[in-house]
């Protein structure tokens, strides 16, 4: 069977080098090509490849935080491909499939292709040590604007997508509401939303076991029943 394959490198020519070796092999389709982590979230959410190459050294967000930003339930088995040998050790402990050198020879692809195969004829799914999001990827216009967790206000899921709230502004980002639960300490205070807890002024008690954040900007967050006790054994009132 084919594999489903995404190239993740910030460099034209290292992408184009890398599909036209895996086109060799007989063994891939490439399904994507991108330059930065943005791209690659939206393309592993779209095309749910069965491996990704990803490279380590890039701009804004590396590899090992991209990692990080990936959906449990889209996460792909992983090759770290850089011409940076110093990253080898890291890239195991982040507990990789493989980590091929660039340039990449085609016999050391290839015992990469058994170790992948193998994996899948075992029915084994990745699973990554993934690190602690600090920085949140928003699209800004054409730029990506990183923000900082600390400034988060809180995070809202609506139709139109996930929005990360500051004080002063709001963005679009593409990570999930799972992942940043999950990774970076903002807690749920209803199905729809996260808050950070230090930035809360007060909490207003309503009827029928509901409430309301206001953070310290005076803006209002709901929340549910369901999170209420939880929340209030957290803040301990």
């Amino acid at each position: 069977m084919v594999m489903k394959a995404l190239i993740v490198d910030d460099e034209f020519h290292a992408r184009e080098e890398l599909e036209a070796l895996l086109n060799e092999t007989g063994e891939f389709q490439v399904a994507g090509k991108c330059a930065n982590a943005l791209e690659a979230i939206q393309a592993i959410r779209r095309e749910k490849p069965d491996v990704l190459f990803l490279d380590i050294q890039m701009p804004a967000i590396n590899g090992f935080e991209l990692l990080s930003m990936i959906d449990e339930s889209h996460m792909p088995i992983v090759v770290f491909v850089t011409a940076y040998d110093e990253y080898a050790l890291k890239a195991f402990e982040e507990s990789p499939l493989d980590y091929l050198l660039k340039p990449v020879e085609k016999a050391r692809l290839a015992k990469t292709i058994q170790k992948i195969r193998r994996l899948q004829k075992n029915g084994e799914h990745p699973v990554y040590a993934g690190q602690a999001i600090r920085k949140i990827p928003c699209l800004l216009s054409s730029k990506v604007k990183l923000v900082n967790v600390d400034d988060v206000e809180y995070v809202r899921s609506s139709e139109a997508g996930i929005y990360v709230v500051t004080a002063s502004a709001e963005y679009y980002t593409e990570l999930s509401l799972a992942t940043l639960e999950s990774r970076t300490g903002l807690v749920r205070c209803h199905r729809q939303f996260l808050v950070n807890l230090d930035l809360i002024d007060e909490i207003l008690l309503q009827e029928n076991l509901l409430a309301e954040i206001k953070m310290k900007s005076g803006k209002r967050v709901p929340v549910s029943r369901r999170h209420l006790k939880k929340l209030k054994e957290t803040l301990q009132f």
